[in-house]
C-alpha cells in the first residue's frame, strides 16, 4: 500500500487529535516554510485533524486495503498496480495512469481541490519567489560556472519533461524513442522496466498520455548534479475516454547528471497531493 497522511505524520491510524496536532508540531519544528516538506506536513495536518475529512480518508484507505486483498491474476508477472507501490521509480506513478470513471466520481474523491492550468503557472512563480527570498533559488551565484550548468540543467529538463511523461498506445516505439536521448543509463533501465509493463497493457486499455510542460525553478544547484522542480499537465485519454482527456496536475523534481558534458535525466520524484 501506498504512503499516507498517517505515515507522513508517523502515528497510527488509532492516533488522537492531540497524537496528532504534536507529531506534526514535531514535524515542522525545523523546516523553513519554503521547503516542499512543510506544505505537505500541513496538508496531512489539515486531512486529519478534520473529524469528516479524516472519516472520509479512512474509508477510502479502507477501500484500497480491500482492493489489495482481491486475488491477483496468475496470467500476469508484474502488473501496473504492483509497479506503482515500488518506492524507487516514482517516474511509475506518472506513466500508468488510470482514467476514472467520471470525473465527478473523482473530483467527489479527492481532499483536495484540483488546480487549473493556470493556477500551476502562478503557483510555479511563487514557488520560485519564496525559494529566491530563502535563499534555495540561486539566481546569482558567485561562480560563473555553476550559473551557466544551472541555467543548462532547467533547460535540459524543461525539453526531458514531455518525452518522459507522454506515451502514445499506438505508437509505443515511438515514445520509447523519444524519451531514450535525455536520461542517464541508470534512469534508462528504471524507465525500461516500466515501459516493459506498458507495452503490455497499453494497447489493451488504448492509453494515450500527453504531457504539457507548465513552468520550473532551480531547487538545488551544483557543477554536476542539479534539482529542476516542473509543473506539468498530463492529458490522459483511453478507450472510455477516447475524446475527452482527463488532466492530472503534478509537480516533479528532476534529478539532472552531467555526463560527458551533457545534461541528462537521473531521477524523477513526484510531489503530488495524495487522495
Amino acid at each position: 500500500m501506498n504512503a499516507n497522511w498517517y505515515d507522513v505524520l508517523d502515528v497510527e491510524p488509532t492516533a488522537s487529535n492531540d497524537e496528532i496536532r504534536t507529531s506534526w508540531r514535531r514535524a515542522v519544528a525545523d523546516l523553513d516554510p519554503t521547503d516542499r516538506r512543510f506544505r505537505v506536513f500541513n496538508q496531512a495536518a489539515e486531512v486529519l485533524l478534520d473529524p469528516d475529512r479524516r472519516a472520509a480518508y479512512d474509508a477510502e484507505l479502507e477501500r484500497e486495503r480491500s482492493d489489495e486483498a482481491k486475488p491477483r491474476r496468475k496470467d500476469r508477472s508484474e502488473t501496473e498496480a504492483s509497479l506503482l507501490a515500488r518506492p524507487r521509480s516514482r517516474l511509475s506513478h506518472l506513466m500508468n495512469r488510470t482514467v476514472p470513471q467520471t470525473v465527478t466520481e473523482r473530483d467527489r474523491r479527492r481532499d483536495l481541490p484540483l488546480v487549473p492550468g493556470w493556477g500551476l503557472v502562478v503557483a510555479a512563480a511563487l514557488v520560485a519567489a519564496s525559494l529566491l527570498v530563502a535563499g534555495v533559488l540561486v539566481s546569482k551565484p558567485s561562480d560563473a560556472a555553476v550559473a551557466d550548468d544551472t541555467q543548462a540543467a532547467q533547460a535540459a529538463a524543461e525539453r526531458a519533461i514531455v518525452p518522459l511523461l507522454s506515451y502514445d498506445a499506438r505508437h509505443l516505439d515511438q515514445s520509447a524513442a523519444a524519451a531514450q536521448p535525455y536520461m542517464t543509463d541508470n534512469e534508462k533501465e528504471q524507465y525500461d522496466k516500466l515501459f516493459a509493463v506498458v507495452r503490455q497493457n497499453a494497447p489493451r486499455t488504448g492509453t494515450v498520455i500527453q504531457a504539457k510542460y507548465l513552468a520550473s525553478g532551480i531547487v538545488r544547484s551544483g557543477t554536476d548534479r542539479v534539482d529542476v522542480l516542473v509543473f506539468v499537465d498530463q492529458a490522459t485519454r483511453n478507450k472510455q475516454h477516447p475524446r475527452v482527456p482527463v488532466t492530472y496536475k503534478n509537480q516533479v523534481t528532476v534529478t539532472m547528471a552531467k555526463v560527458g558534458g551533457q545534461w541528462l535525466v537521473d531521477d524523477l520524484t513526484t510531489n503530488e497531493d495524495h487522495s
